[in-house]
C-alpha cells in the first residue's frame, strides 16, 4: 500500500510525475524537494527570451503558484538531499530532518559539465543552467560588450544569437570541425554557421580552450591552443551536461551515464524510479540504450514513472524530440541520427525552410527541420512506424515527407 511518495528534484519530470499520481488516484502523502529557491519552471528560454529580458521569470513557471496546494502537494524548496537511506526508505536532508517514502522518483536532471583550464574561476565566467545563472550573466550584457561563447551545441548557439540581437559583440569557440556536430548533418552545421556569421557572431572552430587572462579577477580574455587571445568582458561555457546522479551513485543504484532504469522507470531498487535527463534508459524503438537532454522526453518519462509507481505496467518507449531556436530560425530534431548511414536534404538550405533526413539500413530514423512544421508533423508519424521512403521522393522538396514512403 502506498501511502507516502516522495520526488527529488522538481523540473520537467518531477512535475509530470508529480501530476500524474494525482490525476491517477494517488491520494497519499506527495513531496516534492528541490534545491532551488523557485517553483518548477521552464529551462529552454533561459538562453533565449528570459537571457533577452523579454520573459519575466513569474512566466517560466510550469504551474500556477496554486497548483502545488490545490493537489495537496508538499513543496519542500531550498532543499539538498544528502542521502537515499533505501534500507529505512527515506531521505535524508542537509538540514538534518528526515523524508519516509514508500516510492521514490529520482528527478534529478542534469549539470553543466565542467571547462577544465587555467583561470576558469575568474569573475565573469558562467555556466547557464538556472534562473540565477542567468541573471547574473544578464548583468553584464550591454550594447557593445565582448562576449566569448564557449561550445556551438544548443546552448552556445542559442546565447551567441541572444547576445548578438542585444548588441554584444560576440565570439563562439568550438573545439570540434563544425557546429552541432552531435546533433546535425555538415549541412545543417554550415547553415547555420553561415547565419550567425550574416549576423556578426565570429565562429571559431577547432579551437580549443588553454587557460583565462583576468584583471583584478574579472576576466579579460580566453586564450586558445593555437596561441590566439580573444578579448572577453564576459564568457559563457557551454560544453554540454552531465547527469546529476551523485545521489544514486552514493545510494549504491547502477549507474553508468545516468541512472540505469529499465523500460519500466524502475532504478535497481525495487522501490525507487527515476525519470528524465538523469536517466540511461532502454529505447525498444531503437534497440539500445540512451541518456537524453530533452523536454519532452522528461515530460514523457514523468508519466511512464508515475504510472509504474502506481502498478499500471506502462513501458516508456518515445521516440524523442528536440528544438532549438536562434534569430527566426526554427530548428525541430525528430528522432536520433547518430548511427545513421544515409542523409538526404529536402529543399535548399538558402531558402531557409528546408529538412535534413537521416536512415540507417533505409529505415528513417531522424530528421532534421529548419522552419518547416509540415516536415516535422510527418517525420513524427513515419519514425515510430519505422517508415522506408522512396529516396527520389524523398529528396523531392515538392512531394510531402508522408508521401514519399
Amino acid at each position: 500500500m502506498l501511502e507516502q511518495i516522495v520526488i527529488v528534484g522538481l523540473g520537467q519530470a518531477a512535475v509530470q510525475a508529480a501530476d500524474t499520481l494525482r490525476r491517477k488516484g494517488f491520494t497519499g502523502k506527495l513531496t516534492l524537494i528541490g534545491e532551488e529557491l523557485w517553483p518548477a519552471y521552464q529551462r529552454p528560454p533561459l538562453s533565449k527570451k528570459y537571457l533577452a529580458g523579454s520573459l519575466s521569470a513569474e512566466r517560466l513557471a510550469l504551474r500556477p503558484a496554486t497548483f502545488y496546494s490545490q493537489h495537496g502537494i508538499e513543496l519542500k524548496l531550498g532543499c539538498r538531499v544528502r542521502e537515499i537511506a533505501r534500507g529505512d526508505q527515506r531521505v535524508g536532508l542537509e538540514d538534518g530532518s528526515q523524508v519516509p517514502y514508500d516510492a521514490l522518483v529520482l528527478c534529478t536532471g542534469s549539470r553543466p559539465r565542467k571547462l577544465v583550464a587555467d583561470g576558469v574561476e575568474l569573475g565573469g565566467i558562467h555556466y547557464l543552467r538556472t534562473i540565477a545563472d542567468v541573471d547574473r550573466i544578464r548583468a553584464g550584457f550591454a550594447p557593445g560588450k565582448r562576449l566569448v561563447v564557449v561550445g556551438g551545441g544548443y546552448i552556445g548557439m542559442e546565447v551567441a544569437a541572444t547576445a548578438r540581437e542585444l548588441g554584444l559583440e560576440v565570439t563562439l569557440l568550438e573545439m570540434a570541425d563544425r557546429i552541432m556536430n552531435r546533433v546535425t548533418c555538415p549541412a545543417v552545421s554550415d547553415f547555420y554557421s553561415m547565419e550567425h556569421a550574416r549576423r556578426g557572431v565570429q565562429i571559431l572552430c577547432n579551437a580549443k580552450v588553454r587557460s583565462f587572462r583576468g584583471e583584478a579577477g574579472a576576466v579579460r580574455a580566453v586564450l586558445t591552443e593555437d596561441g590566439k587571445e580573444h578579448e572577453a568582458d564576459q564568457v559563457i561555457i557551454g560544453v554540454g551536461v552531465v547527469a546529476a546522479d551523485e545521489l544514486a551513485v552514493a545510494a549504491g543504484l547502477e549507474c553508468a551515464n545516468g541512472i540505469v532504469v529499465d523500460e519500466y522507470c524502475r532504478t535497481s531498487d525495487a522501490a525507487i524510479f527515476a525519470a528524465g535527463d538523469c536517466t540511461n534508459h532502454p529505447s525498444p524503438h531503437y534497440g539500445r540504450r540512451f541518456r537524453l537532454e530533452s523536454v519532452d522526453h522528461a515530460f514523457e518519462q514523468g508519466i511512464s514513472a508515475a504510472l509504474n509507481v502506481l502498478g499500471i505496467p506502462t513501458s516508456h518507449h518515445k521516440v524523442p524530440w528536440f528544438w532549438s531556436d536562434q534569430y527566426d530560425l526554427k530548428l525541430v530534431i525528430v528522432g536520433l541520427s547518430s548511427h545513421s548511414d544515409t542523409v538526404v536534404l529536402r529543399g535548399d538550405p538558402s531558402s531557409r525552410s528546408f529538412s535534413a533526413c537521416y536512415l540507417r539500413g533505409g529505415e528513417l530514423v531522424a530528421v532534421d527541420t529548419v522552419n518547416h512544421p509540415k516536415d516535422q508533423l510527418a517525420a513524427r508519424k513515419l519514425i515510430p512506424e519505422h517508415a522506408r521512403p522512396n529516396l527520389e521522393r524523398l529528396a523531392d522538396p515538392a512531394v510531402a515527407l508522408r508521401d514519399s514512403v
